[in-house]
């Protein structure tokens, strides 16, 4: 988690001078030194990371420390987390990218050793917030299965490949020249290979004895002070792990036949105990059938009862498809305790971290691939801990993410409030035993909110203050929903073949506490927020007809095109409407005939019981159309103030009111431009222009008519379906249709990669056409290709005025051009301050009259833009696209500022946010940019490459947010959170939480009277005068190199400066040829050796033979 230098960018070049900046020199604009004063500047930036949230991904190995209270997880990907108390998580990375294949904690030091695939050992200091590596240690010539590392000790036993056994001192990090090669510790008439050392632990109650478990079956222990073998033990199953009792008379090993052996240290011709848990015993007496492999065991013993054994396989083998188990054996009960995921590892958790004392086992903590499970050993049917770290992101695949910085205060707790019902019961009534470290004393006190969307449609919402995350609150659209019970019943009418209900995108506000969500069916749910519970009987339902036009040249009829007209509220009421053609309204779904005007998914006809926090207010489904599915929704905007939800596709847009839930507006995408418009697109699909639909409508008596719709035979027993008073079905005889059923699946798919897409939509109240001198509300609508259009609205807020007065619509053509598909739109004032969307303030929808105007007029509504005065522009309207930005003055519509952001890239995401009192344009670039540009000048401050674009999931879900915060889902379980604020980079040392806090150990055991008088007490080993270089000599250079690490001192000083790092490089440079001199070193040494023997050996001959006659012999 380093910080990094970022390309500063001279505040002196000003956009007129910028070859990708330029101010427009026209009479009657702006000079750019009259614009805006700015106060932003590039001093304001700097990036880096600050906290990962979310499951280790691909977790491959744990490791605890009893005394800190510190769990420490290692990942295939080389990644290191490290939990402690509720808040206190800590993220590291290995720069190699190898699988942590074991973690060593150096109990209650705050050091932590880790094992790599790629054959290092690496030291990390966790006594800093952002932990280091101090030393590394690759080794050459063997490859590291195993290391253990005895409590209190500085000697680190790694096993390998080749069966040998290897000491590291962890303090220097250096190996000893002892060494325990296998051919000496397996007996000598053995033929074959023991293969790799999987077991290394000392005797709890004699640290001069070690027990050593090889694949193959054979445990030996080894007595390192006369350096052989006290005994051998074999077994024909291959063993996976090995646990002492802690008496340290006998041992258990679990083998890959699913059964435990018991030994007694002193008689190694048999297993004292053999059994199999899981295994079925045969009457006859006969061996019971082998089980699959148990690849854990742990032996924990108590005071006052029987031991308890914990391990995790050995399943038998007819149970096929069920899940991995955890089982439990304490005296004559076993409990068999099924996970959801395969296990990875676990560590049952000890009152002791003494391995010679009674262990007084509590829990279990289990590593599965996709989540940590905590069991609690000492109530009745071992309940699990409520875990407090966010590791449900990943429930179901996250889809989309939104982040909210500084959102108001009162937010966090209602949305706990709510979400705090929905916890499940059950748990373990103790606290969670993972407790170490301390929360950071940073000074952000703003509340922020992550919302995740997810594949199964649920949505969550986090509380993301203070760099923690908490889930606050969940909620299922699924429920509005019937759900196909089997695949024999899965309706022909879905467009996905998998997660009908994923989310696409999604619009909060947080003001009005309006939630919007898209999913990928085609269909959009209004949600408004209650505290109280409500019933709804019927889901109030809205279809939507939304279609591509046909082209006058291939289309059988002649006509001309049809411009957007304005009809009067009677052309709205026509008979047509209240009475529309059958075939057009009743679905049609059969063999022989193409699906038409029925949507993929079928609204829930049962009343809904809606618990308190988001109920469903309006479910809009866009339908099929001819035998076309209906396009999937690109885009999604609310204004409370209004009343109006606005949402478009590759085929146009649609504006529904969601308080009288009628559609107001149906446009294709080439409506929104004006026949003269300079910018309007050529029709490119091969269809007809529709009837006359009377696309800019009103809603003047869409209430009256709302039981007139007939009703489609799938949908008239689920809901009642709303008419829209606007929404004209167009006409098509047998000609069109059998034109529109024969178009070929090629002239589809190109149609369909061709057309004109909504990006992005702008509510607002500003001047809709050119040199006006009122503001009015208005919408902005962005297009993939760069168009952006003002559609004005005629209703100004009026709160419940808006039951009765129209609304209508109408096409001021387009503000602007830009290259590349538009990506957001904002509104500043002349002062360059952010204008908002005007939003109505929350009220609880289920509460009484009185409650609700209280509600409302406890917050003050943003007031209405000032008129213009004649010659002048008041606002600034910001626009970005996927290559460039501009800034064009209002209601001038002059383009002031434009900047090209990328010409060989495109921008992913873009949003104007606030930073220290300004704004600024922040994006992301798929060739991995992160840049930031001034508002309104467009100079550019920012520019650091972080990330290249490596999978789609981090294009899908990276987000800006105020304040200089940044997320994006670094993997599918995490998420990943970054500043680009230099005040917040600068405090993130106070504000990340502590690791290690100084606690004493606990301690040792007592001996007691008789043990210490007959000597029955552990025996303590000096393992200095066995394995340092004074006893044991100098190990070979050549089977591992030392690498001092970035944490360390000889690091630090190699980074300091360029000198120092060039003395550093020659320094490593020497140290190789030193090992090739030491190398040849120890070859003459081992010939020197070797004569030196043969000499002795020589002597002894002579000795014995020397007074000895010739017939003697």
């Amino acid at each position: 988690m380093k910080k990094f230098n970022i390309r500063k960018v001279l505040d002196g070049l000003t956009a007129a001078s910028s070859s990708s900046s330029s101010a427009t020199a026209q009479p009657g604009t702006p000079r750019e030194n009259d614009v805006v004063q700015e106060t932003l500047q590039s001093e304001h930036f700097q990036l880096c990371k600050t906290v990962r949230h979310g499951f280790p991904y691909q977790p491959s190995s744990m490791a605890y420390d009893p005394v800190q209270k510190i769990l420490a997880v290692g990942t295939q990907t080389g990644a290191l987390r490290l939990f402690g108390r509720a808040g206190v998580e800590c993220y590291c990375q290995h720069e190699s990218g190898a699988a942590v294949i074991q973690l060593q904690f150096l109990i209650n030091e705050g050091a932590l050793v880790s094992a790599l695939a790629d054959d290092s050992i690496h030291l990390w200091n966790l006594r800093q917030k952002i932990p280091a590596i101090l030393h590394s240690l690759k080794f050459n010539r063997e490859r590291i299965t195993y290391c253990h590392l005895p409590f209190q000790s500085k000697w680190l036993y790694i096993g390998t490949e080749r069966g040998n056994i290897h000491i590291v001192n962890v303090e220097s990090f250096t190996l000893s020249g002892y060494v325990i090669m296998w051919n000496k510790a397996i007996e000598l008439s053995t033929k074959t290979h023991p293969g790799p050392v999987v077991h290394i632990s000392d005797n709890p109650m004699d640290e001069g004895k070690l027990l050593i478990g090889f694949e193959c079956g054979v445990v030996v222990l080894w007595d390192l002070k006369s350096k052989k073998a006290d005994y051998r033990y074999n077994y024909d199953e291959a063993i996976h792990s090995v646990a002492w009792h802690h008496e340290g008379k006998q041992f258990v090993c679990s083998h890959s036949d699913g059964t435990l052996t018991t030994w007694n240290i002193r008689a190694p011709a048999k297993p004292a105990q053999i059994i199999t848990p899981h295994g079925k015993q045969p009457k006859d007496g006969k061996k019971p059938e082998p089980c699959k492999p148990i690849l854990k065991v742990e032996y924990k013993t108590t005071r006052a009862g029987d031991p308890f054994m914990v391990l995790s396989g050995g399943l038998s083998y007819d149970t096929v498809g069920r899940r991995a188990c955890l089982t439990v054996m304490h005296g004559k009960s076993t409990a068999v305790l099924e996970m959801d995921y395969p296990i990875v590892d676990f560590i049952t958790l000890c009152e002791t971290p003494y391995p010679n004392d009674f262990q007084e086992p509590y829990a279990v903590v289990v590593l599965l691939e996709k989540d940590l499970v905590v069991i609690d050993l000492g109530q009745i049917g071992y309940p699990i801990f409520e875990s407090p770290y966010p590791l449900s992101i990943h429930e179901s695949p996250v889809t989309c993410c939104e982040y909210f910085a500084d959102c108001p205060s009162e937010l966090i707790p209602a949305l706990y409030s709510v979400g705090s019902r929905q916890k499940r019961q059950g748990y373990s009534k103790k606290e969670w035993p993972i407790s170490g470290g301390n929360w950071g004393q940073g000074t952000q006190t703003y509340p922020e909110i992550i919302i995740t969307g997810h594949a199964d449609g649920s949505i969550k919402f986090w509380d993301a203050s203070a760099l923690m995350l908490q889930v606050l609150y969940k909620l299922k659209t699924a429920k509005v929903f019937e759900r196909a019970r089997g695949k024999e019943e899965k309706p022909s009418t879905d467009i996905v073949d998998e997660d009908p209900f994923a989310i696409q995108t999604l619009f909060w506000c947080p003001e009005s506490r309006m939630l919007c969500v898209a999913g990928v069916s085609a269909h959009v749910i209004i949600y408004r927020f209650s505290k109280q519970e409500a019933t709804t009987e019927v889901v109030q339902l809205l279809e939507v007809r939304m279609q591509c036009e046909f082209s006058e040249v291939d289309s059988p009829d002649p006509g001309g095109e049809q411009t957007p007209t304005l009809p009067t509220s009677a052309a709205s009421s026509s008979p047509q409407e209240a009475e529309p053609p059958n075939q057009l309204t009743a679905g049609v779904n059969s063999s022989e005939g193409s699906r038409d005007n029925i949507p993929c998914l079928q609204v829930r006809s049962s009343p809904l019981k809606q618990s308190p926090g988001y109920q469903v207010e309006l479910v809009v489904q866009l339908v099929w159309v001819s035998g076309e599915p209906p396009q999937q929704i690109t885009s999604l905007a609310v204004n409370s103030s209004f009343g109006l939800v606005v949402f478009g596709n590759s085929n146009g847009l649609a504006v529904v009111d969601y308080v009288q839930k009628t559609l107001l507006l149906n446009l294709g995408t080439w409506e929104l431009y004006s026949p003269s418009d300079p910018c309007q697109r050529q029709l490119r699909s091969p269809r007809k222009p529709r009837q006359p639909s009377g696309g800019f409508c009103d809603s003047n008596d869409g209430s009256n008519n709302s039981e007139d719709r007939c009703k489609s035979p799938t949908s008239a027993k689920m809901s009642r379906k709303i008419s829209s008073s606007g929404e004209q079905k167009p006409d098509l005889d047998g000609k069109d249709n059998a034109f529109t059923r024969s178009r070929s699946s090629s002239v589809t798919s190109i149609d369909r990669e061709s057309r004109e897409a909504i990006s992005s939509f702008y509510f607002c109240e500003s001047f809709p056409r050119k040199s006006g001198s009122l503001a009015s509300p208005c919408l902005l609508v962005g297009t993939t290709q760069g168009s952006v259009t003002v559609v004005a609205l005629s209703l100004q807020p009026g709160g419940d005025q808006k039951l009765q007065q129209p609304l209508s619509f109408a096409s001021c053509g387009t503000l602007v051009q830009l290259k590349g598909g538009i990506l957001t739109m904002a509104l500043l004032d002349a002062a360059g301050t952010l204008l908002p969307p005007s939003c109505e303030a929350w009220y609880d929808p289920n509460a009484s009259d009185e409650e609700k105007e209280k509600e409302k007029t406890r917050r003050r509504r943003p007031a209405t833009p000032p008129s213009s005065q004649e010659g002048q522009d008041s606002q600034f309207a910001v626009l970005c696209s996927d290559k460039q930005a501009k800034v064009v003055a209002m209601p001038s519509q002059t383009s002031i500022y434009k900047h090209n952001i990328t010409e060989t890239s495109f921008v992913l995401r873009a949003d104007v946010v606030q930073m220290t009192g300004a704004y600024c344009i922040a994006c992301f670039c798929a060739n991995g940019h992160i840049m930031t540009l001034s508002l309104p000048s467009l100079r550019p401050l920012l520019d650091f490459n972080y990330l290249p674009l490596t999978d789609m999931r981090i294009a899908r879900t990276f987000c800006f947010s105020n304040l200089g915060q940044a997320l994006y889902m670094t993997s599918p379980t995490e998420i990943q959170r970054i500043t680009y604020s230099q005040e917040t980079c600068d405090n993130l040392q106070e504000m990340l939480s502590e690791l290690f806090t100084p606690v004493e150990t606990p301690e040792a055991p007592n001996r007691g009277f008789f043990k210490g008088l007959f000597g029955g007490g552990a025996q303590s080993l000096d393992r200095e005068d066995l394995f340092g270089e004074t006893a044991a000599g100098k190990a070979s250079r050549s089977l591992a190199q030392h690498i001092p690490g970035p944490g360390s001192m000889e690091g630090m000083k190699g980074a300091a400066s360029g000198v120092v790092g060039d003395l550093a490089r020659a320094r490593v440079a020497l140290d190789e040829r030193g090992q090739k001199l030491g190398e040849l070193e120890e070859r003459t040494a081992a010939m020197m050796a070797s004569a030196e023997s043969f000499s002795k050996h020589a002597h002894n001959m002579m000795v014995k033979y020397k007074d000895k006659k010739w017939y003697q012999l």
